[in-house]
């Protein structure tokens, strides 16, 4: 009679993504709540209606949690497809505001921002679950403008990282900065003026000024 080898039996309690979910909301609602200093492990357990060895199975401790708390938010950006560049950027920009403006997201980006200042680990968390997760909009935007002809196909790679790195951090540095630091809106005329020196740089809006 042959005998087979066993499957090897999953080892520990399988991860619920319905947890997670709970985990992250209860988190952010926390932080508008009570703010950072004040949030516990052990109060986002109790909101989330888990044990709190659920939450320290994830995540080492509060600063992982909050920026992965305020990432899932930032994953709700796409990019519009408008029809052009421009308007493309116009719009995931209108986004990007509009989640800044939600206590949690600008709670929880600024406190965990503050912490990284006196964190090496947390900065490389909020740069590879936040910045670098989201630079998926600037290749997907670039590609789009390529296949329409508005922009000029790339071989080099490493150029088109810089460009990309480069693009993101201007947009991403504009819009925060308007939002959080100067406490101005970026509404649809702030959008459409920033796109434009964006696209054009300032010598373009000059001369597009002259001409009006």
């Amino acid at each position: 009679m042959q005998s087979r080898t066993p499957a090897p039996r999953a080892t520990g309690r399988p991860r619920s993504a319905a947890a997670d979910t709970a985990i992250l909301a209860a988190t952010r609602e926390a932080l508008v709540e009570l703010g950072w200093s004040k949030l516990t492990l052990g109060d986002v357990a109790t909101r989330a209606g888990v044990a709190k060895t659920t939450l320290y199975r994830r995540w080492a401790g509060k600063n992982e949690l909050v920026v992965d708390a305020v990432a899932e938010l930032f994953d709700e950006l796409e990019l519009p497809d408008c029809g052009t560049l421009a308007a493309d950027i116009e719009g995931v920009v209108l986004q990007f505001a509009a989640i800044l403006a939600r206590p949690e997201a600008r709670n929880g980006l600024m406190a965990v921002v503050a912490e990284s200042c006196r964190d090496d680990a947390l900065r490389e968390r909020i740069r590879s679950s936040i910045v670098d997760r989201q630079k998926r909009l600037v290749l997907e935007g670039r590609q789009r403008a390529q296949a329409r002809g508005e922009l000029p196909p790339e071989s080099d790679l490493g150029e088109t990282t810089r460009t990309v790195d480069l693009i993101f951090d201007m947009v991403a540095g504009a819009v925060v900065h308007r939002t959080l630091v100067s406490a101005e809106p970026a509404d649809a005329e702030w959008a459409h003026g920033f796109t434009q020196v964006l696209l054009t740089g300032l010598a373009g809006t000059s001369a597009e000024k002259g001409r009006s």
